[in-house]
C-alpha cells in the first residue's frame, strides 16, 4: 500500500466518492416554465423521492412534481456514509416531552424502516450495494465505555433483544479495532451505496410517472389560503399545487426565509484505496456491519463493495451566515483529522492511500430533533432536520407526508415527531460562534477522555446542556 498523494486526494467536482464509483448522473431537463400540480415537493434527495414514490404508489392518478436544483441526490443523500440504520434525531427529547410510550412507537417503526428500505430496494431491482450486517458501536476509552452501557441499557428498555453488549473480545470477532474495551451490536441496520440508492429512487419515481425537473433551484415557497394555491417559486417558472412539500434538509437556509430554521451542518469523508485481503484477514468485518463509536465529536464508517474503508466525522462544522459547500470539496486538515481516525482504530491500514474526501451538509434543529408536518391551511410541508441519521428516517417521513397528504389518520401520523415545533437558531454571529464553541468544547473532551478519564468530561456535559443535543 501505497500513501503518495495523501495531501489533496479529493476528487474535485465528484461530489462524493460514491459518485466517482458510478459517474454523475446527467441531469433531466429543467422546469420549462409554469406548471400545475397536486404535489410539489421541493428537494430531490432521499426525502423527497420516498415521498413522491410512496404518493404515487398510494394513488396513482396524483400530478406529482419534484424539483431539485441540481440533480436528484446531489445533497447528503449522495454523500452520507450509508448507514442505513434505526437511530433517529431527539428520542430522549421526545420521551422527556411526550413521555416514555410515544418515545417508544417511534423506536419501534424506525426499527421497522430499516427493512422497509431493504425490502423496497430489493422489490423495485435497485442495485445499492446493500447488505443487512447490522450496526457496531465502539468504546475505546473508559469513558466512552460507560457511555455504551448507559446506551445498552436505554436500548434494552425498548425490548430486551433488540441490542448485544459485547465484550472486547465479542467485538473482535467481528471488527478488530485498536484499543477496543467493549461494543453494542444490533440487527437494525445495514450498509448501502448512498449515490446508488438515490439514482435508483429517482429512475424508480420517473418510471412511475412523477415529473422530475432537475437543474431547477427554488428560490421560494408561498403558502396558499384565501383562495390561492401554494406554489414554489423558480427561475425558470412557478409550480402551484394543492401542496408543496419542503424536503431540501441541509439546504433549507438557501430558502427565503428559512435561514434560521434549520443550521446545515459540515460532515466530511474519506475512503481509501481498496484494501487486500491480507488485511481483511487481519481485521475481519466480513458480517459488512456499519461501525461507529462513542466519542463526542463520533466517527462512522463502512466496508464498501469494492472493499475500501469509507470513514466519517466532523470537520470545520458550520460556515458562517449558514452558507454550504460547494461539490463536497473538504480542507486539508480535515482529511488530516480522518486519516488519524482511521490509522488510530486500524494500524494496519495505516500505509493505505487516501483515494478521495468529500464534505456535504446535513439539516440540524435548534432542539436536535427532527420534524415533519404538513399545514393543511396553506397547504405548506416539510420534513426534515435528521442531524446525520437521514437514510432510514428520509423513508419514514416519505410514508409520513403520504398519509398526511391523503388525509389519513395512521400510526405514523401519530407519531411525537409529527408536528413538532422548535424554536429558530440564533442570528449571526451567536450562530457561527456556538457551534465552533460547542464542537471545540467535544474535541477537547474526547481529547481528557483518551488520556484514560474514567467519567465523562464535564465540557461535553456543558456542551450539551448548551446546545439542547440531548
Amino acid at each position: 500500500m501505497d500513501r503518495s498523494g495523501d495531501e489533496s486526494p479529493a476528487v474535485n467536482g465528484r461530489v462524493s466518492f460514491w459518485y466517482a464509483q458510478t459517474g454523475l448522473p446527467e441531469p433531466r431537463p429543467a422546469l420549462p416554465g409554469d406548471a400545475d400540480a397536486d404535489v410539489c415537493i421541493v428537494g430531490g434527495g432521499y426525502t423527497g423521492l420516498w415521498t413522491a414514490y410512496y404518493l404515487k404508489k398510494a394513488d396513482p392518478g396524483l400530478r406529482i412534481t419534484v424539483l431539485e436544483r441540481r440533480f436528484c441526490g446531489y445533497g447528503a443523500s449522495g454523500r452520507n456514509g450509508g448507514w442505513l440504520y434505526n437511530g433517529f434525531a431527539g428520542r430522549s427529547a421526545f420521551a422527556r416531552r411526550y413521555g416514555a410510550g410515544p418515545a417508544a412507537a417511534m423506536q419501534r417503526v424506525m426499527d421497522e424502516a430499516v427493512g422497509e428500505v431493504a425490502d423496497t430496494v430489493a422489490a423495485e431491482r435497485i442495485e445499492a450495494d446493500l447488505v443487512r450486517g447490522g450496526v457496531l458501536e465502539v468504546a475505546r476509552t473508559p469513558a466512552q465505555l460507560a457511555r455504551l452501557q448507559a446506551f445498552a441499557t436505554a436500548e434494552r428498555s425498548f425490548g430486551a433483544d433488540r441490542i448485544r453488549l459485547l465484550t472486547a473480545a465479542e467485538t473482535g470477532e467481528r471488527i478488530r479495532i485498536a484499543g477496543t474495551l467493549g461494543g453494542t451490536w444490533t440487527p437494525y441496520g445495514a450498509r448501502v451505496q448512498p449515490a446508488k440508492l438515490a439514482r435508483g429512487l429517482a429512475e424508480v419515481v420517473a418510471g412511475l410517472g412523477v415529473r422530475v425537473h432537475e437543474r431547477t433551484p427554488v428560490t421560494a415557497v408561498e403558502p396558499g389560503g384565501a383562495g390561492r394555491r401554494a406554489r414554489a417559486v423558480t427561475p425558470h417558472g412557478t409550480v402551484t399545487a394543492d401542496h408543496v412539500l419542503r424536503a431540501t434538509e441541509g439546504f433549507t437556509a438557501g430558502l427565503r426565509g428559512e435561514r434560521r430554521t434549520w443550521l446545515p451542518m459540515n460532515s466530511a469523508m474519506i475512503a481509501t484505496e481498496p484494501l487486500p485481503e491480507s488485511f481483511w484477514a487481519r481485521t475481519g468485518w466480513a458480517g459488512r456491519e456499519v461501525l461507529g463509536d462513542f466519542a463526542h465529536a463520533y466517527m462512522y464508517a463502512q466496508r464498501t463493495a469494492d472493499d475500501r474503508i469509507a470513514l466519517g466525522g466532523r470537520g470545520v462544522p458550520y460556515r458562517y451566515g449558514s452558507r454550504t459547500d460547494a461539490d463536497g470539496t473538504t480542507q486539508p486538515a480535515t482529511v488530516r483529522q480522518l486519516r488519524e481516525i482511521l490509522d488510530s482504530f486500524f494500524p494496519a491500514a495505516a500505509g493505505a492511500r487516501i483515494d478521495h474526501a468529500w464534505a456535504g451538509v446535513l439539516g440540524v434543529p435548534r432542539d436536535w430533533c427532527a420534524t415533519v408536518d404538513l399545514d393543511r391551511a396553506s397547504g405548506l410541508g416539510w420534513a426534515g432536520g435528521y442531524v446525520g441519521s437521514g437514510v432510514t428516517t428520509a423513508n419514514l417521513a416519505g410514508r409520513t407526508l403520504r398519509d398526511l397528504v391523503l388525509g389519513r389518520d395512521t400510526e405514523l401520523t401519530r407519531l411525537p415527531w409529527v408536528g413538532h415545533r422548535v424554536r429558530r437558531w440564533e442570528p449571526e454571529p451567536l450562530r457561527w460562534l456556538g457551534v465552533h464553541a460547542l464542537y471545540a468544547a467535544y474535541h477537547a473532551a474526547d481529547r481528557q477522555e483518551s488520556t484514560g478519564r474514567a467519567t465523562g468530561s464535564p465540557l461535553a456535559r456543558l456542551a450539551d446542556a448548551i446546545s439542547g443535543r440531548h
